[in-house]
């Protein structure tokens, strides 16, 4: 659970916390029974979470039986700068990274979603939703749509730009992005109106539409229909994947955690959920038993110098005619190499005992299972009270075959096509054995780039309303 919860029989309310860079966004989670859909509200200057006018539109779709999550784009700091405030590339990643932390909670991940946007925050809305095909629909309050001009006609989900009758240059500035939105499109005018839609009736007018239109393409997209549709999230990097997974850990952190990291690009998903948890961290070295020949192809895999374990195919071994000789000389070869890592990596620190603890094995990715399923028997011979493994991506097969071998499995996507676990990160540069032992240490690696800048177009800092 990442926050308080309250609700009823017929919705629920939670305080949560999304991660995005390096920072915690504060948002609030409203679900009504049966939701056909969640709605997240954008906001450039930071207030959405608090802003009396998107709480109004909130409950208004709440009653329709939509959900919402409000939440800030930028933290109370940010927002007093104001080139964050017009920084639309930026605000559309933060919109992005709530977007993939909705769709990483097992009990919204299919729903319908459809963004809410405010000022330059529909701006951020449409240039995340040009990039994200899989959003329902959208609805711009008062917005800026044409601050995100060059993504206009990337938009596919149908979109409804409200504004009010004597906001007269936003008038004009939406007209011109509706002139270039090529998706299924409305322009409505709410007569007598204002910028913030404060008059007499005027913000009911604003909920109403919203309503009906979210009714309209949400609902319409079924919870197997917006299944079927999905598109497998791609990460920025390891360090981001990370982060969306710790999300999904929390509930783990008053627990008597030790958090593992399978080296080697384990390691650094594994340090995120370490800082989140609080928790201590250690690697598990794995080595895959190469064919002979053919080290690329693995006849097994094997773990752990002090508490040995290995795996092995016999369908390949058999298909191969892999002699046993053979097998022993390269099992005590790849020992030698866990030992010798194991070693190197943690600089004369002991490793950290397991015994009696709940253990969270950690790796980027998950494709075959094989080193996975080394990884977590070694573990087991430990005796841990618990044993979870946490991914951010693996074949839904690899899953099944390793329900066995672990006591839970948090796992954020099982892809339809899937070939490798790189084509699911942006930046999948390998990790050096010197990046894993500054992880160990708690530093930083030179050489990896954080997502904040990396995962950000630049572009030029506007100024006009907001």
């Amino acid at each position: 659970m990442s926050g308080a919860e309250t609700g009823s029989q017929n919705s629920m309310t939670q305080r949560v916390l999304i991660a995005s860079d390096s920072a915690q966004l504060e948002g609030e989670l409203r679900m009504p029974s049966n939701a056909a859909g969640v709605v997240l509200f954008a906001h450039g200057s930071g207030s959405s979470r608090v802003s009396p006018r998107n709480r109004f539109v909130a409950e208004a779709l709440q009653k329709n039986g939509i959900g919402s999550l409000l939440f800030d784009l930028l933290t109370e700091g940010e927002a007093l700068d104001r080139e964050n405030v017009f920084d639309i590339d930026f605000l559309a990643h933060r919109l992005m990274d709530a977007t993939r932390w909705l769709r990483g909670r097992g009990d919204i991940r299919h729903h319908p979603l459809g963004y809410f946007g405010a000022s330059t925050g529909a701006a951020a809305a449409l240039a995340a939703a040009a990039k994200d095909k899989r959003i329902g629909a959208i609805v711009s309050r008062g917005g800026r749509p044409d601050l995100a001009i060059r993504h206009l006609s990337g938009v596919r989900a149908p979109t409804l730009l409200i504004v009010g009758g004597r906001d007269y240059s936003v008038i004009e500035l939406n007209e011109k992005a509706y002139r270039v939105l090529a998706c299924e499109k409305s322009l409505k005018i709410v007569r007598g109106a204002t910028h913030l839609f404060e008059e007499s009736g005027a913000l009911e007018q604003v909920a109403e539409l919203a309503s009906d239109w979210f009714n309209r393409h949400l609902k319409k997209l079924s919870a197997p229909a917006a299944a079927l549709c999905d598109e497998p999230v791609v990460y920025a990097d390891r360090e981001a994947a990370g982060r969306m997974l710790a999300q999904r850990l929390l509930s783990y952190a008053q627990a008597d955690v030790v958090v593992l990291g399978i080296t080697r690009g384990g390691a650094t998903v594994a340090r995120e959920i370490a800082d989140a948890l609080s928790a201590p961290l250690d690697v598990i070295v794995v080595r895959k038993l190469g064919a002979p020949g053919r080290p690329e192809l693995g006849i097994g895999a094997v773990v752990d110098g002090d508490h040995s374990r290995a795996i092995f195919n016999p369908e390949i071994i058999e298909h191969l005619g892999v002699s046993d000789e053979y097998i022993e000389a390269e099992t005590t070869r790849q020992l030698r190499e866990v030992q010798r890592r194991e070693t190197a990596y943690r600089e004369g620190r002991p490793k950290i005992p397991l015994t009696g603890k709940t253990v969270i094995v950690v790796d980027d990715g998950i494709a075959t299972g094989s080193s996975v399923r080394a990884a977590l028997r070694g573990i087991r011979q430990q005796r841990p009270r618990l044993l979870v493994l946490a991914t951010p991506v693996a074949s839904a097969e690899s899953i099944e075959n390793l329900q066995g071998d672990a006591d839970e499995i948090v796992c954020l996507e099982t892809p339809k096509d899937f070939f490798a676990v790189g084509q699911f990160y942006r930046d999948f540069q390998q990790v050096s054995d010197d990046q894993v032992k500054a992880i160990l240490r708690n530093e930083k690696p030179a050489d990896t780039r954080r997502p904040a800048q990396a995962d950000r177009e630049v572009g030029g800092k506007n100024n006009g309303i907001a």
